[in-house]
């Protein structure tokens, strides 16, 4: 195996082309301190969702909405993304930057609140695909959550599943990295789900609900 990895994976996260309207709210994402999804994991997500022919698709963590951006380019022209997140500054600029987009507001709804006191709150078997881009530590509830909102061949995606690349070394225990190395054992065991783990970005988990 040729071991120039981190100069392909670099090459991998540069092919994908951003639209202006995803650069500016990159920008914005520094500004507010936030880590958006790379470009390699919109990529991803926008196939997914393309591949899904999704129309009602969920999303953690809104950040400045990049990863939000990313979705809707995939979703059907009707779609409609539900994103979740505590910061409601964070949700205003993902707002600006979808009407920068020229986004309909109808095609976007943000609920401002504690991922696990939303997701309950939501339909079962309702969406297409769910996004699950938030805290490690609460990563697995978020996913477990998920799962019952799938219909059946939807998709759960979780973000940061390589954790700063030390999920692959099992001498890293600290909490964080411990809890995603679980959640990707846990979705690989789960009989419900179909499951891939991705080397974009900071490592996809993508799994579908057989």
């Amino acid at each position: 195996m040729s071991g120039d990895k981190a100069q392909s994976w670099t090459y991998a996260e540069s092919y994908a082309e951003e639209s202006e309207a995803i650069a500016g709210a990159r920008a914005r994402a520094e500004e507010y301190g936030v880590r958006p999804v790379s470009p390699g994991t919109g990529a991803v997500l926008r196939m997914l969702a393309a591949a899904l022919g999704a129309r009602v698709v969920a999303e953690v963590g809104t950040g400045t909405g990049v990863s939000g951006l990313w979705l809707l380019e995939g979703m059907t022209p009707d779609g409609v993304l539900t994103t979740v997140d505590v910061e409601v500054e964070h949700q205003r600029a993902a707002r600006e930057a979808f009407a920068a987009a020229a986004i309909a507001p109808t095609r976007t709804r943000a609920i401002g609140g504690r991922a696990l006191d939303v997701l309950p709150r939501l339909a079962d078997g309702a969406y297409d695909l769910v996004l699950v881009d938030g805290d490690p530590a609460e990563a697995a509830d978020c996913a477990e959550q998920a799962v019952r909102l799938l219909r059946p061949r939807g998709a759960l995606v979780v973000t940061d599943a390589l954790w700063y690349d030390r999920v692959a070394d099992p001498a890293r225990r600290d909490e964080d990295t411990v809890a995603m190395r679980e959640l990707g054992k846990s979705l690989r065991a789960d009989e419900r789900l179909q499951s891939a783990l991705l080397p974009a970005g900071d490592g996809l988990l993508v799994a579908t609900r057989r």
